[in-house]
């Protein structure tokens, strides 16, 4: 099996993500395969790191020829068998041949952008009702959940390096700083209780609203910008819960990386939380831009630690049967062979 990847993305994003952890998910398989990036130099240390060979393309605009080139030479001297494309800029750029062309979407994007692939994957069964209410049949939609690698736990960050004090409750929140992820319901939320700490991992165009927002509402000390992380997991480690507020969130990877962490969780009831989150069993779920409802859900927390245990514990659970590496790549695989035979 011949698989060749191509993603036209940013240097940070839960679309990029999932990409490098495919990759080397399906080399550690020994699927033989070769990638097509925007050039960055993260993404390329971690495909090599896998062992995958790559090629670099702009994925720029209309006038952009040189990308068109780049795919036509990898696909007429790797001759793959599945060529998977994220998102719509590398959907579009990719020519036909003979091969399967098979798009990963993670949002309700707008499908006339896909029209020349066979196949769609969508990350929740609500996006693959999504593609065939657009008039995608059956047979050529199909859905792969997120994945993430079960990471060994490091040392938590020092909480000191970051003026917190020992004691108090620590909440983490993890994406970029934009609109859909509601932060700033977040730092309302943390606002409204006395001694919490929020450390906030991410960077985007709104950072500098947000502390603007957390020193208005008398929160500046407690509210902690970390900047992009690449490796969470010392902050997961640190922390006391783990909140997602985001009000579009088809299926992040944001929410298994906290179960997989072991940590109890709190998530506004957009789509993907709604999917994978059993409301008081695995996690809470609050109404979406509720501030006041996620403080409550998050203080109730802190006050029980029976019951942020009880949700930490069925969460690792439902990470580890259904949301690991191994699961995804036999997908994956069983798909592949489907389509390509």
């Amino acid at each position: 099996m011949r698989v060749l990847q191509a993603l036209a993305g940013a240097p940070q994003g839960g679309a990029e993500m999932h990409f490098a952890r495919l990759a080397v998910a399906l080399a550690d398989v020994g699927v033989e395969q070769r990638a097509i990036i925007r050039p960055d130099d993260g993404r390329a240390a971690e495909l090599a790191r896998g062992g995958i060979e790559y090629v670099e393309a702009p994925f720029g605009g209309r006038f952009d020829f040189k990308t068109g080139r780049v795919f036509a030479q990898e696909i007429r001297q790797f001759k793959p068998d599945i060529v998977l494309t994220y998102m719509s800029r590398a959907t579009a750029k990719c020519p036909s041949g003979n091969f399967v062309h098979m798009a990963r979407l993670g949002g309700y994007y707008d499908l006339k952008y896909y029209r020349g692939c066979d196949h769609l994957i969508g990350i929740t069964p609500d996006l693959v009702s999504y593609f065939r209410d657009g008039g995608w049949p059956e047979q050529k939609t199909h859905f792969i959940a997120n994945f993430v690698e079960d990471k060994p736990y490091p040392a938590p960050h020092d909480r000191a390096l970051l003026d917190t004090p020992s004691d108090a409750p620590l909440v983490f929140a993890l994406g970029r700083l934009h609109a859909n992820k509601a932060f700033d319901i977040l730092i309302a939320a943390v606002a409204r209780l006395d001694g919490a700490y929020l450390w906030l991992a991410g960077e985007g165009p709104l950072r500098g609203e947000l502390e603007a927002l957390a020193g208005k509402l008398g929160a500046a000390d407690r509210v902690k910008f970390l900047g992009w992380q690449t490796d969470p997991m010392p902050y997961f480690g640190a922390c006391d819960i783990y909140v997602v507020p985001s009000r579009h969130e088809p299926l992040g990877s944001v929410l298994l990386e906290g179960w997989m962490a072991g940590k109890p969780m709190v998530a506004a009831a957009s789509q993907g939380p709604r999917f994978i989150v059993n409301d008081g069993e695995t996690g809470l779920l609050v109404p979406i831009d509720d501030a006041a409802a996620m403080a409550n859900a998050i203080g109730g927390l802190i006050a029980d630690k029976d019951e942020a245990t009880r949700l930490a514990k069925n969460g690792r659970a439902a990470f580890e049967a259904d949301y690991t590496y191994r699961r995804a790549t036999a997908e994956y695989l069983e798909l592949f062979e489907k389509v390509a035979s």
